[in-house]
C-alpha cells in the first residue's frame, strides 16, 4: 500500500476553503468531514488536504497559528501531468479566488512550475517535470 500524505491546514472560513479546493478538482471525503470544524479534500489516492478551523487546528499543536499572509512555514508542491495541466491548475486557483503566480514562473525546459496562494495565504506550487530529461540534465551538471 502506498503511503498517504495528509496536509493539515488551518483555515479561517471552512466553507470558503472547501469550495476553493473543490474548484481546483479536489473531492470531499465525507468520512473525514464533520461539517463544522474539519473537511478532507482528496487530490489523489495518496494526497489529502485536511482543512481545519483555527479552533480545531489548535487541538493538535501548542504553537501559535502563523498568519500565512505574513509568515511562511511551508511551501506545498504538487505535480502535474503536463505543462498545460500546470497552467490549468493555477488558472482554476485564480478563478476560485486565489492569487496566482506568487513566485516567479519557472521554466527550465525539462521542468516548469507556477504557484498560487489559497484564501488563507498558504502557497502551493504546481510543477511538471520530464523525469528522463531531468536525469540527463542532472548528470550533465554533475559532470561539469
Amino acid at each position: 500500500m502506498p503511503r498517504l500524505i495528509f496536509v493539515n491546514l488551518p483555515v479561517s472560513d471552512l466553507a470558503r476553503s472547501t469550495a476553493f479546493y473543490q474548484a481546483l478538482g479536489a473531492t470531499k471525503d465525507e468520512r473525514f468531514c464533520d461539517g463544522a470544524t474539519a473537511a478532507c479534500l482528496v487530490f489523489s489516492e495518496t494526497i489529502h488536504v485536511m482543512l481545519l478551523t483555527h479552533d480545531k487546528f489548535r487541538q493538535f499543536t501548542p504553537k501559535n497559528i502563523a498568519n500565512a499572509r505574513e509568515t511562511s512555514e511551508v511551501l506545498i508542491c504538487i505535480s502535474a501531468d503536463s505543462r498545460q495541466a500546470v497552467d490549468a491548475t493555477v488558472e482554476k486557483a485564480g478563478a476560485a479566488g486565489g492569487k496566482v503566480d506568487i513566485g516567479a514562473r519557472q521554466d527550465y525546459g525539462f521542468m516548469c512550475g507556477r504557484s498560487f496562494e489559497d484564501p488563507d495565504g498558504q502557497i502551493w506550487e504546481v510543477m511538471w517535470m520530464d523525469a528522463t530529461a531531468a536525469m540527463g540534465a542532472g548528470n550533465a551538471s554533475a559532470a561539469a
